[in-house]
């Protein structure tokens, strides 16, 4: 019924060592990433899955999973990450297509490159035609449960920034912390 009905892909299993070091890898880079963190403020960073796409395979069209997690831990997932390990040059076909109101956004990036989507979204890993697509995919449960309401402190923190990279510190820059601060802590 769920995803895994539509899965055709490679998956490493989870409880491997490699996977134990890849996602290492990947969450410490996520935690040190400054627009990540800013655009997600993440509460937690699950670890992530890795899978291979070959020739012929493809992920259709799903949602991901609510809650996930297990007996120690259960988490919210309000945003999903699809990290490419896979330089785009290297595959044909491949794209995550991620179902937006109205319309349908395809994206494909190089190595390293990464997107986030919310978790609500229909989705889809369109058929590898040619060569490999490696990719890993986690999910955040943000201390900002609401998307619109982690927009604007996105927004406002860029805004932030922006002012003190122009003017330094200042009465308005000190301004706009307080109104970001206080809006984080609702």
């Amino acid at each position: 019924m769920g995803a895994s009905s539509v899965k055709d892909n490679l998956q490493l299993k989870a409880d491997s060592p490699l996977v134990n070091e890849l996602n290492k890898v990947v969450i410490q880079a996520l935690w040190r990433a400054q627009l990540f963190q800013i655009a997600t403020e993440p509460k937690i960073i699950r670890p992530g899955i890795f899978s291979k796409y070959e020739p012929g395979m493809k992920y259709g069209t799903h949602i991901d999973n609510t809650l996930m997690g297990g007996e120690n831990y259960m988490m919210r997932t309000d945003l999903s990450v699809a990290v490419f390990l896979s330089p785009a040059s290297s595959y044909t076909g491949g794209e995550l297509v991620i179902k937006i109101p109205h319309n349908e956004q395809a994206v494909k990036l190089d190595c390293g490159a990464l997107v986030v989507y919310p978790s609500t979204s229909l989705h889809r890993g369109e058929r590898v035609t040619q060569g490999v697509r490696l990719v890993a995919v986690t999910w955040v449960q943000s201390l900002i449960r609401d998307a619109h309401h982690r927009e604007i402190l996105l927004d406002l923190d860029t805004a932030r920034q922006s002012i003190f990279e122009n003017h330094g510190k200042s009465p308005e820059f000190d301004s706009i912390c307080k109104i970001y601060t206080n809006l984080l802590r609702l």
